[in-house]
């Protein structure tokens, strides 16, 4: 049958007429279906138990020595930063060991560019699918802080945005690094000294002012001190709506530069 006689429905099931990138994150989507019910089950499990183990139970021995923590009981003050936390480790999950694989073990993305898809689409397609995987992980993580009766103010739905802009900084320049590795060595050292360090003294779990004097600008400079606080003062209802753009902007200039350099390291490394 040839193609201009063919009915609208066919050519859609084919994928004709779908814009290229989203035939890419349709590879994504479609691979997700496997292993969707574990991951969910995980989303839902982390959260539940460090707020129930840290915000409850921590939390109650902070309170009585301290009552507050910035104003707040010590889970109001942990679960926003626990969402921007989680939001950078799945960011940088999903832009390493899956973007190596598709280039040098799956070689996933070779047999993308077989098709008519460009450098571009299968790029933007990633990145697609990293936002859709921060999105169901932040919706999640958000229902469960409601749970928790943390999430009082109507502006807790602009985190959602938030937190997937905060792991799209991470998850991008991540990609356009990892385009440029021949092996997972690098991974580790990006977990070691980049992802728990910043876990631990961006703000999650205490203020930055508790730092020494001279690892507070060290701390405040980092990408997850800045989607850390724009989460909190959005779930806790307290915006100081003069910073917002100062933290989003931060936030915006590192997922779209690292956007820009990864188109440049996926060319250099899928054309051959």
């Amino acid at each position: 049958m040839a193609l201009d006689t063919e009915t609208p429905g066919l050519l859609r099931a084919r994928g004709v007429g779908t814009p290229p990138p989203w035939r890419a994150l349709g590879y994504w989507a479609y691979s997700y279906r496997r292993t969707w019910r574990g991951s969910v089950a995980t989303s839902f499990l982390i959260p539940i138990l460090y707020l129930a183990a840290m915000g409850v139970g921590l939390g109650s021995l902070v309170d009585k020595h301290t009552h507050t923590v910035d104003g707040v009981t010590y889970l109001y003050f942990l679960a926003p930063g626990l969402l921007a936390s989680t939001v950078m480790q799945i960011g940088t999950n999903e832009a390493t060991y899956p973007v190596m694989g598709a280039i040098k073990w799956i070689r996933t993305y070779f047999a993308m560019l077989a098709t008519p898809l460009s450098v571009t689409d299968v790029l933007l397609g990633t990145v697609a699918w990293i936002a859709v995987r921060l999105t169901i992980v932040s919706s999640i993580y958000l229902a469960v802080i409601a749970g928790f009766g943390v999430a009082q103010s109507p502006l807790t739905l602009l985190a959602l945005p938030a937190a997937v802009l905060t792991g799209l900084a991470f998850a991008a320049p991540i990609a356009a690094f990892a385009a440029t590795c021949e092996n997972d060595t690098w991974f580790a050292a990006i977990y070691r000294f980049g992802v728990v360090p910043l876990f631990l003294f961006s703000g999650t779990f205490f203020p930055i002012s508790q730092l020494p004097a001279w690892l507070r600008p060290l701390a405040y400079a980092t990408p997850l001190y800045h989607g850390v606080t724009l989460c909190r003062e959005l779930v806790l209802g307290r915006v100081d709506w003069s910073l917002v753009p100062v933290h989003a902007g931060y936030l915006l200039v590192l997922a779209i530069g690292g956007y820009m350099v990864a188109r440049i390291t996926f060319r250099r490394r899928l054309i051959t």
